[in-house]
């Protein structure tokens, strides 16, 4: 990609932000992966530049990705109650920063297209509105003169315009549904992507931040995130246009209205406009009083549901292993302790909308009286005919339906900030994540290329935790290629870690993991992933089924011991379930036959065989890829006679170090880095 240039496009953050220059955010990993930290007061204009959204195009015209948003500080000035509010104002910033992008550069071709049309409709269906308003009177004028064949003329005219207001409704719906659902998909296909790049779905399990069940959010947030700023915009559209043209229907017919009090002669021009608005203003402000703790309450609900279902799928996924332990209550009482909280907030939420709906009926129920109320002694006097009375009920309600949308709709819009904030939360740890890795390489390991005759490298590799707790200390070894490297220690010294680490899982440290190039790394975890669908998917995974046939599966599956799964290749079934620990360890070696890659990683892999299948398993991966570079986490001593080499780790201050490393199988001429490094370090203490 050739050189960027960059070009501003304001995107400025809440008046209460204040965004940390690039380094000192790459510095703040605890700050950027929690995505909690609440804005503060930008007091200055250079605080605002640097708030600045960026899009930034290479020279060949491609659009290059912006990097994510700054990490916000809290003002040590703001009260707790000013910071989270400061924090939440935020997260809506947050969500529309990515959101807008539907209608971008990179967003959808037809979005502008759906926009515009939607709203011609708005505009079209306005009008159709006022043509029923003026029939409206016309008939009822009609009638009153007994004039049989106006009646009949404008029953003619009646059928054309209900059915234009008909098809411009379902047109309404349509441009808006595909709206909604380009829009979701869109989004989806954004946060889904950034949420699988580089481990990150693993790497959120291992940072703190406020993105609990990252999988409800992106079905179920993220969807109502996107539905409903469609309906408020056509609803308020609608609204506006609306309000704007029965206004000047109200004012032109309604007049002024004369009352005599004490004599004394009082005109009130636009009088029905006034009541109008007035009744629109205590409606809607009833709501806003009654409704205030709405969106909050939304919010509790959602992540209450969302703890109920991540606690039943848990008991799902755990099936067996709950079933052999009898656990059957104990987890009927985390599920009740749950569902209890869900009841609750439940009930929170019913009680707001029971006081929501007390105002919303009785409006409903009071506004197409009080037109005719006023307008009656206007008729009475003859100064204003009945169609014109039924024009202005017609035109009264119809302004007050546009001043009253709040009133409808303000439950929606609690809903819809809850969920967008919840779906902001986890592109805020998201954005955490990618900083650290487009940063300037601060507390995070580095991936690199390996030179010479080394397949992979730990070049002063340490392993921390997110929040800077060390790991495993400074580490210097060179793998050659064909080497079978084992990692041994206490339980607890990082050896899993460290080959997470190894294999780009682990992204928290410092150093660098070199990889030799045009080279491929498969790792086997102690507990392999076997996803839905056949077996034949199963034993492919993660290529597609149809990358080998049948007989090359049912080779793998005969070469690992498990030819009575043979006839089996092809059924779809619930593997995952049915499947015994060792089968699964088994399968996972399978996998290992068909992708058949240079260097291999096992984490505990044969933990689940017994030490007859595990030296079978191994004999097996040393025949078939003889020329594979192998590096083993393992307890059982037994494993080291199928290894060349083994490294030891200990639990020191300060992380764990490699304080032995030792050739099972003699090379000459081969020193290894780590053991120079300890004669070294032996050779002072000799010589004192």
């Amino acid at each position: 990609m050739g050189k960027a240039g960059a070009k501003s496009r304001s995107s400025k953050g809440p008046p209460l932000a204040k965004a940390t220059s690039p380094r000192k955010a790459s510095a703040k990993r605890a700050g950027a992966a929690d995505g909690n930290a609440a804005p503060s007061q930008a007091d200055d204009k250079e605080a605002d530049d640097k708030s600045e959204f960026v899009e930034v195009i290479a020279e060949n015209g491609d659009h290059v990705e912006p990097p994510p948003p700054e990490i916000l500080e809290p003002d040590p000035e703001l009260s707790p109650e000013e910071a989270e509010q400061a924090r939440k104002d935020y997260l809506l910033t947050r969500f529309w920063i990515t959101a807008r992008g539907y209608w971008g550069r990179n967003g959808d071709r037809l979005a502008w297209l759906f926009t515009i049309g939607l709203l011609l409709l708005i505009v079209t269906n306005v009008a159709v509105q006022y043509g029923i308003n003026v029939w409206n009177r016309a008939i009822f004028d009609a009638i009153e003169k007994r004039d049989s064949a106006t009646v009949f003329h404008l029953t003619a005219i009646f059928f054309p315009l209900a059915i234009g207001s008909v098809l411009l409704g379902v047109g309404q719906v349509f441009g808006r549904m595909s709206i909604q659902r380009r829009w979701r998909a869109w989004l989806t296909n954004d946060v889904v992507s950034r949420w699988l790049a580089s481990g990150r779905y693993y790497q959120l399990n291992l940072v703190d931040g406020d993105h609990k069940n990252p999988e409800y959010r992106i079905a179920e947030d993220l969807r109502i995130a996107t539905d409903s700023p469609v309906d408020f915009i056509a609803g308020v559209t609608s609204a506006l246009l609306s309000a704007v043209t029965f206004i000047v229907v109200l004012w032109t017919i309604g007049g002024a209205l004369t009352l005599t009090l004490g004599g004394s002669s009082i005109s009130i021009p636009g009088f029905l406009v006034i009541a109008a608005i007035i009744y629109a203003a205590i409606a809607s402000g009833s709501i806003m009083a009654i409704g205030r703790r709405f969106a909050q309450i939304s919010e509790d609900k959602n992540q209450a549901e969302a703890e109920f279902r991540y606690v039943l799928t848990r008991v799902r996924e755990n099936g067996e292993s709950i079933a052999l332990l009898g656990g059957e209550t104990e987890e009927r009482d985390g599920i009740d302790k749950t569902f209890s909280n869900v009841l609750r907030q439940w009930a929170r939420l019913a009680g707001q909308h029971m006081r929501t709906t007390l105002v919303s009926q009785g409006s409903s129920l009071i506004a197409p009286v009080i037109p005719l109320l006023l307008c009656a002694p206007k008729f009475l006097d003859g100064s204003m005919t009945l169609g014109q009375v039924m024009q202005a009920a017609s035109a009264f309600t119809i302004v007050q339906a546009a001043f009253g949308w709040l009133v409808d709709n303000y439950p929606r819009l609690a809903d819809w900030n809850a969920c967008a904030r919840r779906i902001a939360s986890l592109m805020m740890s998201l954005d955490g994540l990618e900083r650290a890795e487009t940063g300037d390489g601060f507390g995070r390991i580095r991936r690199s290329e390996t030179g010479g005759e080394a397949m992979l490298s730990l070049n002063d590799l340490s392993v921390t935790l997110d929040d800077g707790t060390a790991v495993v200390g400074e580490t210097e070894v060179d793998i050659e290629a064909g080497e079978r490297l084992l990692v041994a220690g206490e339980s607890g010294t990082g050896k899993s870690t460290l080959v997470r680490a190894i294999a780009g899982l682990w992204p928290w440290g410092g150093g660098s993991v070199g990889l030799h190039a045009d080279r491929r790394l498969f790792m086997l975890p102690q507990k392999p992933y076997v996803p839905s669908g056949t077996l034949r998917r199963a034993v492919a995974y993660p290529g597609a089924a149809e990358d080998w046939n049948v007989e090359e599966i049912g080779k793998a599956l005969h070469k690992v011991e498990l030819d009575h799964l043979k006839e089996k290749i092809e059924e779809d079934a619930p593997w995952d379930q049915t499947l015994s620990g060792g089968e699964k360890q088994r399968l996972a070696f399978a996998r290992l036959l068909l992708h058949s890659p240079d260097i291999v990683v096992l984490d505990e892999a044969t933990s689940a065989l017994d030490e007859k299948s595990q030296d079978k398993m191994m004999e097996m991966v040393t025949t078939e890829l003889p020329k594979a570079t192998i590096v083993s986490v393992a307890h059982r001593a037994e494993l080291e006679a199928f290894h060349s080499r083994k490294i030891v780790l200990e639990r020191r201050k300060g992380g764990a170090k490699l304080v032995s490393d030792v050739d099972l199988i003699p090379r000459k001429g081969k020193r290894r880095l780590l053991g120079r490094f300890l004669q070294q370090r032996r050779a002072p203490g000799r010589a004192a």
